[in-house]
């Protein structure tokens, strides 16, 4: 029988003067941002922007001009244009999407469609279950979906159920990130299970059905742990920009013939996560020769951004005509609905470049060169890697790339006593990690839930790092009874 255990890692790599600099520069960050966010309030956008600049600052002028294509330019104005360059490419790659999704969610709660949605809800599952329904309902709709579009689909049925029930606010926030961010790590389509399976070269289909099976006890630990942290944090529904409390607690009061019908309520936010699921799959499981004017037209329609403008479009229709046809009204909604979704996509893509600057810098190099100096288990290595990973650079899907490109020779080399698969899941597990302020979901979740940075620290990051050791030794348990796979 193959050992239980992964052997040393052989012939060790002494650990070199220069990997302790682009460590310190991660440590001064983290106290900087630490110390202006949590101890003087100073604005996340602010914090982050003064962050990611520090980190430009301490790092080396000839990794920094690989970052930026004009010569001549002093370092300090180098780390300027940099930083805005990463700030905007993830503003583009998010930002119609946050926009979206705000005026959709804006709308879903006025026109009552997300009271509707409730109300069915609990009349099949009674508010006792009404967390436990939706975190299941939940991950079965996240498999194809980005973690951060499918937390703001459904963000408004959190509210709607916070208001129906006038409680566990907390824990149907939670539920939603129970539900969501395991299946971003382990199960493709997403990009990085996705890019994992190649790297490592397991089986692509063998591997959403692993990644699925081994989601679902972790999603199980991970709801016991949002129930204790509800108990622990039971953290009010406040005011968010786009609709007042008052204002849904008077759309909460509608009789029943006022609101949308079922269909009509859930098909802004089922008609995009069905038209971007199916393209998903086709994309990642179709091959390219298959798939002739349909493909393109299917892949078109699936776009996320084209997906949440249908879905957006279908929830302005109801909240139109739910609303008196009033299109002054509607239009006042829009406008309200973009200027949160404006601070969300500033705070979301300045928590990005920051963690591109770190990433500059040569954290993850460090990282590696630190992880490969030590001997341990590899499939705790890898988890330590991928956790270290998210923890200094924030994206998971770069996470899980960097490690799996680490381990990738040990995957590959036969040596291994267990199948790949079990360092898929090691690397997809430890992406879970430590989400905190260089995360881009951290803001996501904070801003759009209403949970201040402190708050979301003590749930969300906690529930996520939870996760991340559940799923490391649901690993460790079966490689050791089952390596063979």
């Amino acid at each position: 029988m193959l050992a239980r255990q992964a052997g040393p890692v052989t012939n060790p790599v002494p650990i070199q003067v220069e990997v302790w600099r682009p460590i310190l520069t991660l440590v001064a960050c983290v106290l900087v941002l630490v110390l202006l966010v949590g101890r003087w309030r100073v604005h996340p956008f602010l914090a982050l922007l003064a962050a990611a600049w520090l980190a430009g600052w301490l790092t080396p002028a000839d990794r920094l001009m690989q970052a930026s294509r004009r010569e001549g330019l002093p370092h300090a104005v180098r780390v300027v244009e940099v930083a805005s360059s990463e700030l905007g490419s993830l503003c583009g790659r998010v930002g119609i999407v946050i926009a979206l999704a705000s005026i959709l969610g804006v709308c879903l709660l006025e026109s009552g469609a997300a009271d509707k949605v409730v109300r069915r809800f609990l009349a099949v599952t009674g508010e006792r279950r009404a967390g436990l329904a939706l975190v299941s309902g939940g991950f079965v709709l996240s498999l194809p979906i980005f973690f951060d579009t499918f937390f703001m689909l459904l963000i408004p049925l959190a509210r709607a159920l916070r208001l129906r029930t006038g409680k566990d606010y907390t824990l149907y926030v939670l539920a939603i990130c129970c539900a969501g961010a395991v299946t971003h790590s382990l199960v493709a389509p997403h990009p990085g299970a996705l890019a994992m399976a190649e790297i490592l070269k397991v089986d692509l289909g063998w591997s959403v059905i692993i990644g699925t099976l081994c989601s679902i006890p972790t999603v199980a630990a991970g709801w016991q742990v949002a129930r204790w942290l509800n108990r622990r944090y039971d953290l009010p529904m406040r005011e968010t920009p786009g609709l007042s409390l008052a204002d849904l607690e008077a759309i909460a009061r509608r009789p029943e013939s006022e609101l949308p019908c079922l269909v009509a309520a859930l098909g802004p936010v089922l008609l995009p996560l069905g038209l971007i699921s199916v393209a998903s799959f086709s994309a990642a499981f179709v091959p390219e020769t298959a798939r002739t004017g349909w493909g393109s037209t299917l892949e078109w329609l699936g776009h996320r951004n084209v997906a949440l403008a249908i879905g957006a479009l279908w929830a302005m229709r109801l909240a139109f005509r739910h609303t008196g046809r009033d299109w002054n009204r509607l239009s006042r909604l829009m406008g309200q609905a973009l200027e949160t979704a404006g601070v969300v996509v500033l705070i979301t893509s300045a928590g990005g470049a920051f963690g591109m600057m770190l990433k500059h810098a040569g954290v993850g190099e460090a990282v590696q060169a630190l992880a490969t100096s030590l001997e341990a288990n590899f499939l705790v290595l890898a988890w330590a890697v991928a956790v270290l990973m998210k923890f200094a650079q924030g994206s998971a899907t770069v996470s899980m790339l960097t490690t799996a490109g680490m381990m990738a020779g040990m995957a590959q080399s036969g040596e291994l006593p267990y199948h790949p698969m079990y360092l898929f899941l090691a690397i997809g597990f430890g992406a879970l990690g430590i989400s905190w302020m260089n995360d881009s979901g951290f803001w996501v979740i904070g801003r759009l839930s209403g949970f201040t940075e402190r708050e979301t620290l003590a749930t969300w990051t906690v529930l996520a790092f939870s996760m991340s050791v559940t799923g490391l030794l649901l690993t460790l348990l079966l490689a050791a009874i089952y390596p063979a796979l």
